[in-house]
């Protein structure tokens, strides 16, 4: 059945819905001006209203009399309703579109951090949230101020010599963007007197350790807030332990917990929706959930910050800019033709982090991984750089090794049952030792009665792993083993395409074996894009130049993915190395 369309006095058309739509209404009397109103029984005279439009937004009603006040208020709650939604639509455009990351090399002056200012306004379509390292080497001066006010004395710890570089640096970058001493002058107080509270007691305690180094992130992400807010761009400063940041109690190391993901995103989006202002928020920094304390997430742990608020608030871009430009092939320091990666897997780059490069923080790819975000690492110095993209996937047809990483100043352990052969719970045995005495593992090599590994020799900040220690893990292990303590090793790891491994392999022996490199040890990791290999630490940077001669510079890998081979997998023809 057709829809009838009547008018009321005030001309505004409505569609009165087919009989069957309408199995409860009354039964009005139609003239060709008005609806008869008077033919309605019954003290309460209502008629059903069918949907305006599509009726998406206004739900059929029981209305009372007064047909054109009626559907012109209706008529206004459907065009509220569609205001609203543009409003709303318009606000999600507004809200926060990325994450920005600034190390502290790019923020490490005032010069620096007006680059900076000047580098995010060339993104007027993004509405970033930014976060900040410390300035500097501000983290490394706080943390040896710290061990010197151990022993130092009361008396003495104004004088640190570590204090004064952090004070100097502070205040000249105030006084130099022209902004309030205020911003910084308590903090720098506060900072004195934790101090002379550390002589006192004659003791720097992991949690007192964090707190320390906090003050770096803290004052850093107030001067760069106060001058944006100066030159006209609405700023706020966070402080990521009092925004939702709640890690594990393990004071130098914390873990994020996943609670810290809706408090972040909450309080980031309500002040957002009450007074947008573009946040600035503290890297490396969060809050122990059982002590409430001042925790700290590790070296590197802004870019954990970064990604943890990217996967929190859900944005299209995690932005980490460095001082150089994206992830190279190998450490420029180290062999100058270096170049760039354009693109890279979170597994390539977790390993490629893990195994010593200063890029990445090992830790944070998860958070980005996990909310499938991508990671641009940029340049801050050169912007204009394409850097590296890292992503979940990515095309693996034609890649065969993507960067090669040193690990310098390693030390290997062999360790051999004493038992007969398949001795059961000996690996047990052996980790449970390092678990207790909290020494890292880097790299494990196993048989059924021995052992090959590497120690991880930056147990501690600000001291690697010292003699002591290493002469209780052997006393420890020899107890259940023979054990052979090796030093000045370095790990030579090579991330590439699995698929191409036996490749990798064959090439990269060929090459040490031409420059009379013995390799000491081998392993890849689960992950399965990573070999690592055992070299003498003095062989070690001549091993990486030959080997990104041949793997990036020699152009015949191309040709090598199609080589007709032998069938036991050697190519038909000798390959070509470079001395």
């Amino acid at each position: 059945m057709a829809a009838t369309r009547v008018r009321c006095h005030s001309n505004a058309p409505f569609t009165r819905l087919p009989h069957t739509h309408q199995r409860n209404s009354p039964t009005l009397p139609i003239s060709p001006n008005r609806v008869d109103f008077s033919a309605l029984k019954g003290p309460t005279r209502k008629f059903l209203l069918p949907p305006i439009g599509d009726g998406s937004s206004v739900t059929r009603r029981v209305l009372s009399t007064g047909c054109g006040k009626t559907v012109r208020a209706v008529l206004e709650e459907k065009k509220t309703d569609a205001i609203r939604e543009t409003t709303t639509e318009v606000e999600e455009k507004k809200r926060f579109t990325c994450v920005m990351k600034f190390g502290g090399s790019s923020v490490a002056s005032a010069e620096r951090m007006r680059e900076v200012a000047d580098l995010i306004l060339t993104f007027p379509e993004e509405s970033p949230v930014i976060v900040l390292s410390a300035m500097g080497k501000t983290t490394n001066n706080l943390l040896l101020a710290g061990e010197k006010a151990v022993s130092c004395g009361v008396s003495n710890a104004s004088e640190i010599k570590e204090l004064s570089i952090i004070k100097e640096l502070h205040l000249r970058t105030v006084k130099e963007l022209d902004i309030d001493l205020s911003v910084v002058s308590s903090f720098l107080e506060e900072l004195e007197q934790l101090l002379k509270g550390i002589a006192m007691m004659k003791e720097l305690t992991l949690r007192t350790r964090d707190y320390l180094v906090s003050f770096g992130e803290c004052l850093s992400t107030r001067i760069f807030a106060a001058y944006l807010n100066k030159i006209g761009v609405k700023a706020c400063q966070y402080d990521a332990f009092d925004i939702g940041f709640i890690t594990t109690d393990d004071f130098t190391n914390g873990d994020i917990l996943e609670a810290t993901y809706p408090a972040v995103a909450k309080r980031l989006y309500d002040d957002w929706v009450h007074d947008p202002a573009v946040p600035i928020v503290t890297g490396f920094l969060g809050k122990g959930w059982k002590t409430g304390a001042v925790t700290t997430l590790g070296r590197g742990g802004s870019d954990l910050t970064a990604t943890t608020i990217g996967k929190a608030l859900g944005l299209k871009e995690i932005q980490v800019w460095k001082d150089v430009d994206g992830v190279l092939t190998c450490d420029p320091t180290i062999y100058k033709r270096a170049t760039p990666v354009p693109f890279l897997t979170f597994d390539e780059a977790a390993e490629l982090a893990y195994f010593g490069a200063q890029v990445l923080h090992p830790q944070s790819m998860r958070p980005a991984r996990e909310g499938g975000i991508p990671v641009r690492v940029k340049n801050s110095y050169n912007p204009k750089a394409p850097g590296t993209i890292i992503t979940k996937t990515r095309d693996m047809t034609k890649s065969i090794l993507t960067s090669i990483v040193l690990k310098r100043n390693v030390t290997m352990l062999d360790i051999a049952s004493t038992r007969m052969l398949g001795q059961v719970g000996f690996l047990a045995k052996v980790f449970s030792i390092f678990e207790e005495l909290e020494i890292s593992v880097d790299v494990v090599a196993t048989s059924e009665v021995s052992i090959s590994l590497t120690l991880d020799p930056s147990k501690l900040w600000s001291r690697e792993l010292i003699q002591q220690e290493l002469d209780h893990v052997v006393e420890e292990l020899e107890k259940i083993a023979v054990v052979n303590l090796a030093k000045g090793r370095a790990i030579i790891s090579l991330i590439g395409n699995v698929q191409h491994s036996s490749l990798i392999l064959e090439r990269a022996f060929h090459v040490l074996w031409t420059k009379g490199i013995n390799v000491q040890m081998i392993s890849q990791g689960a992950s399965k894009v990573n070999i690592s290999l055992i070299v003498n630490d003095a062989e070690a940077e001549g091993c990486v130049e030959a080997l990104h001669k041949s793997f990036f510079e020699s152009g015949d890998l191309s040709e090598l993915l199609i080589q007709p081979r032998f069938g036991n997998g050697s190519p038909v023809r000798t390959m070509q190395v470079e001395n």
